[in-house]
């Protein structure tokens, strides 16, 4: 067998010799740094203004990325992507520009309002490509569990755009903790001055011309009909349930991220939350069921994890609540980074961060302990989360590491939208009264079901519109 395969390669060698041929690596034809196009990435971005307008052209900046396809229901915000990449093909429906293009593309990109997120990413999935999907993975509880079953299902590459993730900091606050230097940790504290868009408003009462640019019945997608409203799109739909998660959607993956990865918290066992008011006259209070709170402070349980030696306690605190200032921090010091922050309190010490974890440090901040690099970083931290994502999808599934990928960044989801179903629960009015309020919610994690208090269960999974169902069984 041996002597018979050498043979068959001297006479292929020799025909390729006699024929004057030689086989010249494809980098060496293109010059140094040449990457040949059939070894790019071909993206699709569902989603090319705003947050996805930044995303696309990171990916395209990695060098090793072709955006092939560019797809968006408002062609005010594709504008600046479509001039950017003319040779990309331009779609306003991705269920249309998947049917006729999922021959030509290897990934897709998503970065539209949160209540789109999972049947796009989903449907990206099912065609075997690669998905990048923007924070918060999910609107509800059960599609962020969802889209964490369908990554294994279909073996692809996938990323939550929770930059942060692939920051130092994260990494350097575990090796510290594994490290023994603030002992176990058994709360944490997130925090952020967000929202920074309407919150605790009624509904418009008027409904506004559909500008022509925008496809409303693509945008609304997965969402209840509703008559078009200013001021809801291109950015403020953030602060309404139908579409968005609130504070915590918009800042709870790059706060909670690190916590969770220092850690390794899962699933909630129990959440509880209070919600502010909004006061319409004396002794009035407003009742906007439609708009998320101005403010909440949500306070999770999470069971023994991979790194602690009980249970971990998760305070989250939005519209400018804050903990109160640990006592090694000197009285000029600033608090996280003066609008957000992320505090690990053990029994040993504390660890302070800013958002996306980033310029984590010890208390008191003259504290330094140098400890060996044990977790490899990212290259170009925040900004290099982007092209890790590239060439994973190049090497193909399980063969390179990301730093969010749905197994991680779908239960940290999870968390943050169980957290959603208390602070819903306590702004929810029943026969002129709060049922919801000072209740602590009791999570059955195998069936997803709040077991105590049946009415938030309706927001589990909600209601698709006809046409717009998120089709999958677990």
């Amino acid at each position: 067998m041996s002597k018979n395969n050498s043979r068959r390669e001297f006479l292929k060698n020799s025909a390729i010799a006699a024929a004057g041929i030689s086989i010249v690596p494809r980098h060496v034809l293109g010059g140094s740094g040449f990457i040949a196009p059939s070894d790019k990435l071909l993206v699709a971005g569902i989603g090319a203004g705003g947050k996805g307008e930044s995303d696309i052209k990171s990916f395209a900046d990695s060098g090793k990325a072709e955006i092939a396809f560019l797809c968006d229901v408002d062609d005010r915000r594709a504008a600046n992507s479509r001039k950017r990449f003319p040779k990309a093909k331009y779609y306003k429906d991705y269920r249309e520009m998947l049917e006729k293009e999922h021959k030509n593309l290897d990934a897709v990109s998503v970065s539209t309002p949160d209540h789109n997120h999972a049947i796009q990413a989903l449907a990206a999935m099912q065609l075997g490509k690669h998905v990048y999907v923007q924070k918060p993975l999910a609107h509800d509880v059960w599609e962020a569990r969802v889209l964490t079953d369908a990554a294994k299902k279909y073996k692809v590459v996938t990323q939550m755009g929770n930059q942060g993730a692939s920051n130092d900091g994260p990494r350097q606050a575990r090796e510290w903790y594994e490290a023994g230097l603030i002992g176990n940790v058994h709360t944490v504290y997130c925090w952020t001055d967000r929202p920074v868009w309407p919150q605790g408003i009624p509904w418009p009462s008027q409904a506004a011309q559909i500008p022509s640019e925008l496809n409303w019945d693509l945008w609304l997608g997965t969402a209840p009909q509703k008559d078009f409203v200013d001021k809801l799109v291109p950015f403020n739909w953030r602060g309404w349930w139908d579409y968005g998660t609130g504070a915590l959607g918009d800042m709870g993956c790059h706060l909670l991220e690190l916590p969770f990865s220092v850690l390794g918290l899962s699933y909630v066992q129990d959440v509880q939350a209070s919600v502010g008011s909004v006061y319409v006259d004396e002794f009035k209070r407003g009742y906007f069921p439609d708009s998320c709170p101005p403010s909440s402070h949500a306070t999770m349980t999470f069971p023994k994890a991979k790194r602690t030696t009980g249970p971990v306690t998760l305070h989250w605190m939005d519209g400018g609540i804050q903990p109160a200032r640990p006592e090694e921090l000197g009285p000029n010091e600033v608090f996280g980074d003066g609008g957000n922050g992320i505090l690990l309190i053990g029994d040993k010490g504390k660890i302070l961060a800013d958002t996306y974890g980033e310029n984590a440090r010890l208390l008191p901040t003259s504290r330094k302990e140098n400890v060996a690099l044990k977790y490899e970083r990212v290259p170009g931290a925040a900004g290099g989360h982007y092209a890790q994502w590239v060439e994973a999808c190049i090497a193909g599934y399980g063969k390179k590491e990301v730093s969010a990928p749905f197994e991680i960044s779908g239960p940290l989801t999870e968390a943050l939208l169980m957290a959603n179903l208390a602070i819903r629960g306590a702004d929810l009015r029943v026969d002129g009264k709060y049922p919801g309020r000072n209740l602590k919610l009791l999570w059955d994690n195998q069936a997803m079901k709040v077991t105590n208090f049946d009415i938030v269960n309706q927001f589990v999974k909600r209601q698709y519109r006809q046409g717009w169902d998120v089709k999958y069984t677990l």
